[in-house]
């Protein structure tokens, strides 16, 4: 698999430092530079990258390192310089463990995977004259073929980082999908799990026992025409991996948010308000930082979201968002200009253990507050059994049973306010000043999705 070194130092490595690090293969390997001098790569005599590097990232944000590398933290903001060692050349790999290696030795700090570090020279002993110079056109993916980008990952965590991000924007511009290909000892963040979403792409777990399958529907896979496709029977049947189905329940759960916000656009609109504010509802404390790619390297704020969001109109702007490491928590925004104004897409999840209690008793304050000051349209709450990390695994886990749903003062009018206020249920809403609110479960019964369906279904009937 493809060989991913970090380097976490205290200083920050200067083009000085890292041209000294990319001398790790002699002085026969040449050094080129992409996306604006973004990426520096460490190339053979024809061309061919080696080791790509991406620009160091100034990690401020307490607990991210650990939340992506469990372990490996050293204490304080350190700088995050990732290298990724191509597939195609064996010595590559140790190449970029000397990358890595001789940064900490002028810099401080810690490599990751720890049995990486090296500062010894690595002379390109490969003959590669025979095999062509692949056209991945992005460091990030591995394979390209005239339907997928394959993108080959070893790290126990995969996020949504800007190697990956690179490689989802360059796929969909081409019409391809994206597999990102694992061992079965990999996890997801929950952005990575939100960035795969919808067939073709996939998580596609390579199982030494087991062969590969999907890691998210346990589909079993293999190599077809360019890309990991499932495996049929006769009658077009497929059939779910072993590993897939076999997990035990812990006892932890997810809290999940989802909620819109809409907004006139006008001079003085800050972003980022509605999050903030659910998150001191149900944790007590704001978040702790954003950024638009994982790790989350930036301290919390509303005006610097703004800003960028304003920058980038009216191209929509997603973000990440995490919270602080005694309290699990993290969020994607998709700030998206439409005709009716500015709009907020939040999801959010939070992680509790066996024995600690999810804020449900928090939800109708947190509606209300939502639709006084933050213009709701929608507010839908859920609860599941799932890891207290928020990390995805490669098998099965329980679907959310819905807990709340709250229709905003603006959608409430859309609807129609005879109508959303009896509905079908037989059951009226709360009122929570101009929002409704519609209580349906605790979140252990799966069945309250028919009651949501139900309100839908009556709701678009206006």
């Amino acid at each position: 698999m493809t060989k991913d070194v970090i380097a976490l130092t205290p200083k920050m490595p200067e083009i000085r430092t890292l041209l000294a690090g990319l001398f790790a293969g002699g002085p026969d390997l040449g050094v080129n530079a992409l996306r604006d001098g973004a990426v520096v790569q460490l190339c053979a005599a024809d061309g061919r990258p080696l080791v790509s590097v991406e620009a160091p990232v100034l990690v401020q944000v307490p607990g991210e390192v650990d939340r992506l590398l469990p372990g490996a933290a050293p204490p304080g903001p350190v700088w995050w310089t990732e290298a990724r060692a191509s597939t195609a050349v064996t010595e590559a790999g140790r190449l970029a463990g000397s990358f890595a290696g001789r940064l900490t030795t002028v810099l401080g700090g810690t490599v990751w995977p720890a049995d990486a570090a090296t500062t010894e020279v690595v002379p390109l002993t490969t003959d590669i004259s025979a095999n062509p110079v692949a056209d991945t056109i992005a460091p990030a993916i591995d394979v390209l073929t005239e339907t997928t980008a394959v993108v080959i990952q070893d790290k126990p965590v995969v996020a949504l980082t800007g190697w990956l991000s690179d490689a989802f924007h360059t796929a969909s511009g081409t019409g391809r999908s994206v597999q990102i290909v694992t061992p079965p000892t990999a996890r997801l963040t929950l952005p990575a799990r939100t960035a795969l979403h919808g067939l073709p792409n996939r998580w596609v777990v390579q199982d030494p026992e087991h062969g590969y399958y999907d890691g998210l529907s346990g589909a079993v896979l293999h190599w077809h025409s360019g890309s990991f496709t499932p495996v049929r029977d006769r009658q077009g049947t497929t059939s779910v991996a072993t590993p897939f189905t076999s997990a035990a329940d812990s006892g932890d759960r997810q809290f999940l948010v989802a909620l819109r916000t809409r907004h006139r656009a006008a001079e003085g609109l800050v972003l980022g308000r509605a999050l903030e504010t659910t998150w001191r509802h149900l944790t007590g404390t704001p978040p702790a930082g954003w950024s638009t790619a994982e790790p989350v390297n930036l301290p919390w704020s509303t005006r610097e979201i703004t800003d960028l969001a304003r920058a980038r109109a009216p191209r929509p702007t997603l973000l990440v968002a995490v919270g602080r490491p005694e309290r699990p928590a993290l969020a994607t925004v998709r700030v998206l200009r439409t005709p009716a104004g500015v709009e907020e897409d939040v999801t959010l999840a939070l992680g509790y253990g066996r024995d600690e209690e999810p804020p449900l008793a928090a939800i109708e304050a947190l509606a209300s507050a939502l639709d006084a000051e933050h213009g709701l349209v929608t507010l839908l709450t859920s609860l599941r059994a799932a890891r207290r990390d928020l990390a995805v695994p490669p098998h099965i886990e329980a679907p959310p049973a819905p807990v709340a749903v709250t229709l905003g003062g603006i959608e409430a009018d859309a609807v129609g306010r005879r109508r959303a206020e009896n509905p079908p249920t037989g059951t009226p809403p709360l009122r929570l000043g101009r929002a409704l609110h519609y209580p349906l479960g605790d979140g252990t019964d799966a069945a309250a999705w028919a009651g949501l369906k139900q309100l839908m279904e009556w709701w678009k009937r206006s």
